[in-house]
């Protein structure tokens, strides 16, 4: 793992919400901090709604975690295009977010509760 990525159980419960809608909550997720970057909240899939998401056409690379799938969320109001994402086969020492979500905190709302 790259020494500057730290992941950590993520303290309390976290919710992740998106034009009013409850999309998730988990008192499982994980913290990762990336160098002087704020923290990002990853959740486990199964607390998601999945329902609610779609693949998108967009898939990003960081040369630390790998290549990550990028996610739109259907609300009642219209698509919130690649408002998640998630590595689903990260690179050696990453292995702890597979299976997780983060979402964009300028697309939905990502709080602890």
């Amino acid at each position: 793992m790259a020494d500057h990525i730290k992941i950590r159980d993520a303290e309390g419960t976290w919710v992740v919400r998106a034009g009013g809608a409850v999309l998730g909550e988990s008192a499982r997720a994980l913290e990762l901090t990336e160098g002087d970057m704020p923290f990002v909240i990853y959740f486990p899939r199964e607390d998601i709604a999945m329902a609610f998401l779609d693949k998108s056409a967009t898939v990003t690379h960081c040369p630390h975690k790998g290549d990550a799938q990028h996610y739109d969320i259907e609300i009642k109001s219209g698509t919130i295009h690649d408002a998640a994402w998630s590595y689903e086969a990260p690179k050696a020492g990453m292995e702890r977010i597979e299976g997780y979500l983060a979402f964009y905190a300028g697309k939905v709302t990502v709080e602890q509760v």
